[in-house]
């Protein structure tokens, strides 16, 4: 992993030279993660930023609070890890200075994902100088994985489709939404730490599964987003999973949805769920290197429109480090596919406060088409209790 980081690095550092920028500031945990390979476990939220400034020429610089310096050191590839403390002298606004150095003409930060405490300190600190987007140039360079970075989120899918066994396995008319979720959460763990050592940088990598599960059933179905209770299931219920924020595994995040029903599945479920399978299923056959991103949008789309049902906003967004990355399969996104990029393909349909239809998967684009990141049955799919 840190010898990875550091070949990123000094690729954008590389493209830093050619579009003329000297200095970059980043805070968003997966950019750094990318880059220097580590993450902190404090978090902003906490008041507490972590940063990485890259030099166009120098060596990176990282900063990170006294408290996590020691885990940090070990984690980085980077030499230069430089502390603060929350009183006295040492604060994160000096040290950020140093790494900056005097009156920077121009400042390279992530403006869509910057803290407010962060970029509040560049604005009263800077002021008049200019802050420059190095987004696009980061995220040009995360579309397409390396086999490496490939590697790791096939072993993120086997987890993933292991959390799915087990809410699968759980559902039994009777038993409640938050058993499912516990189910979950134990499953994923476990094949996780199959995938781990305590050795060397894996032993900074935790394999417990995390964040609320995405559950929704009965009629509550259609709100997409909705955190697991204690509703019991009943028979005809749908049940909806969504892994989108707790399928990662060393800061590689996948999309990955199925819909179940509850002993049988009504008429109008069921053909509400086929449709969203055939949305999906065609969105996937289109993707190859060479077509368009909002071409595969597209596929779905047509398949929703020959089955009276409305398009939703996209069908599909890439992945990696970050939840959402760059490019989206949705109409007007023009970006042309590549072997290496990896995508969430979606199919999703809602009739709000009755039932819908979802599917997720990731995937991966090769010479010739797709391979799935994510593998479990894509049909009506039934508890087993």
């Amino acid at each position: 992993m840190l010898e990875e980081a550091k070949i990123r690095t000094r690729n954008l550092q590389t493209r830093m030279k050619e579009v003329g920028i000297r200095k970059a500031l980043f805070t968003d945990e997966s950019s750094i993660a990318y880059l220097a390979g580590f993450w902190g476990y404090l978090g902003i939220e906490f008041g507490r930023p972590s940063m990485l400034v890259v030099d166009a020429d120098e060596a990176p610089v990282v900063i990170t609070p006294l408290m996590e310096s020691e885990m940090v050191g070990e984690m980085t590839w980077v030499e230069d890890v430089r502390v603060w403390e929350d009183i006295g002298q040492r604060t994160w606004g000096r040290a950020l200075a140093q790494a900056l150095g005097e009156k920077p003409s121009e400042i390279w930060i992530e403006r869509g994902t910057i803290p407010a405490i962060v970029r509040n300190h560049l604005d009263d600190t800077y002021p008049g100088v200019p802050l420059k987007d190095i987004s696009p140039v980061l995220g040009a360079m995360r579309m397409v994985k390396t086999p490496f970075e490939i590697g790791i989120m096939k072993e993120a899918g086997q987890i993933a489709c292991a959390m799915m066994a087990a809410a699968h396995n759980s559902l039994a008319e009777g038993a409640q939404e938050y058993e499912s979720a516990l189910a979950v959460i134990e499953a994923g763990s476990r094949k996780a730490a199959t995938f781990l050592t305590d050795k060397g940088w894996d032993r900074f990598v935790s394999p417990m599964i995390h964040n609320l599960q995405i559950l929704q059933s009965g009629a509550d179905a259609s709100m997409v987003h909705r955190r697991a209770s204690v509703r019991s299931y009943q028979k005809f219920d749908p049940v909806y999973f969504c892994f989108c924020n707790m399928a990662q595994f060393k800061q590689y995040k996948l999309g990955f949805d199925r819909m179940f029903h509850i002993g049988d599945v009504t008429d109008q479920a069921r053909d509400v769920q086929l449709t969203a399978i055939e949305a999906q299923q065609a969105a996937i056959a289109a993707i190859r290197p060479g077509v368009l991103a909002e071409d595969v949008a597209a596929a779905a789309n047509e398949v929703y429109r020959e089955r009276g049902y409305e398009t939703g906003y996209r069908t599909g967004r890439s992945i990696g480090v970050a939840y959402l990355e760059a490019p989206e399969l949705k109409e007007g996104d023009k970006t042309v596919l590549q072997p290496g990029m990896t995508f969430a393909v979606d199919g999703g349909i809602s009739v709000e406060g009755v039932t819908a239809g979802r599917i997720g998967d990731s995937v991966v684009v090769t010479e010739t088409g797709v391979d799935y990141i994510t593998d479990y049955p894509r049909q009506i799919l039934l508890s087993k209790g």
